[in-house]
């Protein structure tokens, strides 16, 4: 399976789907497209629709 990575455009906090964000709720291995939409970045708070995927 391959995991995507997901960057914040407000302040460039990565989400990366093989690690997910534990401390938030967000298992490991949580596909984008998984991560509830009321999820914030835990950085400064953008919403999920200010991320983009990118290629690490």
């Amino acid at each position: 399976m391959e995991h995507k990575t997901w960057m914040c455009l407000i302040c460039g906090w990565i989400y990366d789907e093989a690690e997910g964000d534990p401390e938030h709720g967000i298992a490991p291995g949580t596909k984008w497209e998984d991560v509830p939409m009321n999820w914030t970045c835990p950085e400064c708070a953008a919403r999920k629709e200010d991320f983009e995927m990118v290629a690490i």
